[in-house]
């Protein structure tokens, strides 16, 4: 799996998910419209007036697919609507030091790209970045990532990584042992046919 997109910095610390994602936009009773919530009070004003210094509103970036963020991205409260509104506005991964613990699971649950980097290698994409911005790709099966000139490794979880690379939630993960599972099952009600409502000696444990 190889990605190619914009990438945009967004390098300050502890954007929570309060940000993220604000409160008026978890009414709905579906995932639908998040999009247009995703940082909107960084990307309108007041009177719903678009901010033309928030780096997200600049016209090369009207098709952003990656960010270069600051450490403990994605703190703060548990809403999973966060994750959902980034995939909608067209996110497909977050690079950076640290994140939310429950950000970065559901993240990981959504099919949302988090890479943990160290701080030097942070600081070398970031300087490949013109005001803010620049193209990035990410090669999952390589597990390199490019910005400009520069060009680097990066280390992530391989059952995520094949995750991310199938396109499986952990329900689908699940299901990749589906008849290791049925094995177990049959083997385990085998020795135990009370369980199904067999005849099995009740007194055996």
């Amino acid at each position: 799996m190889r990605l190619s997109g914009p990438v945009a910095a967004m390098p300050a610390a502890n954007i929570d998910t309060d940000v993220i994602m604000p409160k008026a936009f978890l009414k709905g009773i579906d995932r639908s419209g998040l999009a247009a919530g995703l940082f909107h009070d960084l990307r309108f004003d007041e009177r719903g007036t678009l901010r033309p210094a928030f780096i997200l509103n600049r016209p090369d970036m009207a098709e952003t697919r990656f960010l270069l963020v600051g450490p403990n991205f994605g703190c703060g409260s548990s809403r999973e609507h966060a994750v959902w509104g980034m995939l909608q506005y067209g996110i497909r991964g977050i690079i950076g030091s640290s994140f939310g613990a429950i950000f970065a699971d559901n993240a990981a649950n959504n099919g949302l790209l988090l890479l943990s980097l160290p701080s030097a290698q942070l600081a070398q994409l970031a300087a490949h970045l013109e005001e803010g911005a620049g193209h990035m790709t990410v090669d999952l099966e390589a597990q390199r990532i490019e910005i400009g000139a520069y060009a680097g490794s990066f280390d992530i979880d391989q059952a995520l990584r094949r995750a991310l690379m199938l396109g499986l939630d952990r329900i689908g993960e699940t299901l990749t042992y589906a008849d290791r599972i049925r094995s177990f099952e049959k083997a385990y009600l085998a020795g135990k046919p009370w369980l199904m409502g067999g005849h099995g000696d009740e007194r055996a444990s």
